[in-house]
């Protein structure tokens, strides 16, 4: 990610997105280096958007489902061409699912107990949510005990101002969500709350450089 020095991941959480808006807000985020969109499967016609945006930027962005609960909606997810499956728990039976069908999971975790599970199961894309119930001071804790390889994101409660402290607890992504897209918004407000977050990553990176 531009000014950043590790490769952070921004997944882009469009909760409530209807299927016309999609790929015009989906554009906005790829250009400016958004790889990875998820949408939540309690938003309108949830897989119809999946479709327009796997089939759009699936070669540019890593594109999925989020809140995905049980393991028959992995499958309806990997059949309209999702690659990318995220959930709110650690479900190991939803993992090996997504795992079989060569699809990414990022199930979410909150203790040492629950990252082991998800581990053990074969997640390396872990999810902290809510972050923000957590803080990170509860992320860096649970970085001395994972494995290396293992990423960890921070999803909930993210934003442009919290983003460098995050950054300092050693945070592998973050997934944003009701900060950068609400329902009805624009490509254009979008892309802005998107411009915002960014500058906010390159300065906290900047300053880290001293």
């Amino acid at each position: 990610m531009p000014g950043t020095e590790r490769q952070l991941q921004l997944t882009a959480i469009l909760r409530g997105i209807r299927p016309h808006e999609i790929i015009d807000v989906a554009a906005a985020l790829v250009e400016r280096g958004v790889h990875a969109t998820e949408v939540p499967l309690n938003s309108p016609e949830p897989l119809d958007s999946i479709q327009r945006l796997a089939a759009a930027f699936g070669e540019r962005c890593l594109c999925g489902a989020g809140t995905v609960l049980q393991v028959a909606q992995v499958d309806q997810v990997h059949a309209a061409g999702g690659r990318l499956l995220v959930a709110p728990n650690t479900d190991p039976a939803v993992i090996a699912r997504a795992l079989a069908l060569g699809m990414v999971p990022m199930p979410g975790v909150a203790s040492a107990t629950e990252a082991f599970a998800a581990i053990a199961a074969g997640a390396r894309e872990l999810k902290l949510f809510p972050a923000s119930s957590y803080g990170p001071g509860h992320l860096r804790a649970l970085r001395a005990v994972l494995p290396p390889q293992v990423r960890m994101h921070a999803v909930g409660g993210v934003d442009e101002h919290n983003a460098g402290q995050w950054l300092e607890a050693g945070v592998d992504g973050f997934g944003l969500g009701g900060n950068l897209y609400r329902p009805g918004m624009s490509a254009a407000e979008v892309g802005a709350r998107a411009d915002a977050f960014l500058a906010a990553l390159a300065a906290s990176a900047a300053i880290a450089r001293g």
